[in-house]
């Protein structure tokens, strides 16, 4: 199976697991779209513009906003989401955080709630918002390559009925040669992670087919 298949079958298999995910609008070509995140988004281990929001605004024509900062966790980030709301009034927002909470070994549960809350601020805006699943960092994990989303993305995709983009993540850091570290994929890793996502918001009737 060719690299690119095997990444858009890991997200149409992790979107039905949880279910028939919302039903969404579509986001237009020209439309503000926020990523609002940690390291991850902001792109360390890559070069400039070799980012997953700046490749995946290239194959989406959407004017992206990254708003990545390096070793944010939910915790400190649910207190600057609203004025990222406020400057950018996006259409979308992609969520991807909780890493760093990991690896302070916060309380999944705690977590969790910071992400919730966060949702609902997106919500209240009137922006659309969309989960990605990050691994739930362990020293096992991490030596045998074998990341596994932590399970509150899962839930709070049930409970706040937000779509999750799960496996995508876990998945480059689970091959080597796509990550930078043990934590940040590489310029090919966020290759990647930008086609896995770019296919999860197609299969959500977000982003239109290209």
């Amino acid at each position: 199976m060719k690299r690119r298949h095997f990444v858009q079958w890991l997200v149409a298999a992790g979107l039905a697991a949880c279910g028939k995910p919302p039903t969404l609008s579509p986001v237009g070509s020209g439309s503000s779209v926020l990523a609002f995140g940690d390291s991850v988004t902001y792109g360390t281990g890559a070069g400039r513009d070799e980012d997953w929001p700046s490749l995946l605004a290239q194959r989406t024509g959407w004017q992206i906003a990254n708003a990545g900062i390096p070793g944010d966790t939910a915790e400190a980030a649910q207190r600057r989401i609203q004025a990222a709301l406020d400057e950018h009034r996006p259409a979308l927002v992609i969520v991807e955080l909780g890493g760093n909470d990991f690896l302070r070994r916060r309380a999944a549960k705690a977590v969790k709630e910071d992400l919730r809350r966060i949702i609902r601020t997106v919500r209240q805006s009137g922006a659309q918002v969309v989960l990605v699943a990050v691994p739930e960092f362990s020293l096992l994990g991490v030596v045998a390559r074998r990341p596994s989303d932590s399970p509150i993305y899962r839930e709070l995709g049930e409970e706040e009925v937000v779509p999750v983009i799960d496996d995508v993540f876990s998945n480059i850091l689970a091959r080597p040669e796509w990550c930078a570290d043990q934590i940040h994929p590489n310029a090919q890793g966020y290759r990647e992670m930008a086609g896995g996502i770019h296919a999860a918001l197609q299969q959500l009737g977000l982003a239109r087919p290209a």
